[in-house]
């Protein structure tokens, strides 16, 4: 019986990237500073922030519909043809309803985003139930229980709640990226 030698896929090399990561960790550092820095404003200004998101989704779904109609006409001669103009009329009608009725596209937002959080929860349920008793099946009900009560506070506080709660979570997203960041830059500063 002979020895293997270790590779890389058994874990045993060195980590992928991580002389990348070595060589800009100063970037990276202060990448994950600034996502720090504009997570807290995010929660500080939670209206502001919210607006913003607002702003990004109606400049994307114009962008989209655009891009769309420009396909479309691209290809005439497609079965679907009516159908791509379709939607990239759809697509430019709710980017501009975003960017013209600001405060309705934010309600509008964060009401898919009640009902995203109790979906996706309902659905982490009865994938944990599936996976039971495997090991983290807990963790998968947890995040599907807590996911489906943050929903459901989202939408008993509506529309008040429409004012605050995309700016907070974006903040809060923006918060842990950044320490997550900063954590990969300090780990590669050492290595």
């Amino acid at each position: 019986m002979t020895e293997e030698t270790p590779t890389k896929d058994q874990g045993t090399g060195p980590i992928p990237g991580l002389k990348e990561i070595h060589a800009a960790w100063g970037w990276l550092l202060a990448l994950g500073i600034l996502w720090i820095i504009l997570g807290t404003l995010a929660i500080i200004m939670p209206f502001a922030a919210t607006l913003a998101v607002e702003m990004v989704f109606g400049v994307l779904f114009l962008i989209g519909g655009i891009a769309q109609l420009v396909q479309a006409f691209r290809s005439k001669g497609w079965k679907v043809f009516a159908l791509q103009v379709l939607g990239g009329l759809l697509a430019l009608a709710l980017g501009a309803i975003l960017l013209f009725y600001p405060l309705q596209g934010v309600l509008t937002l964060t009401i898919l985003l009640a009902a995203f959080f109790v979906a996706q929860g309902i659905v982490k349920i009865m994938a944990a139930f599936r996976q039971r008793p495997s090991a983290g099946w807990g963790w998968l009900m947890f995040s599907g229980i807590l996911g489906v009560i943050v929903g459901v506070i989202i939408w008993a506080a509506l529309p008040e709640a429409a004012i605050w709660v995309l700016g907070l979570l974006v903040g809060i997203e923006l918060i842990f990226s950044g320490w997550a960041m900063v954590m990969i830059a300090l780990a590669g500063k050492k290595a």
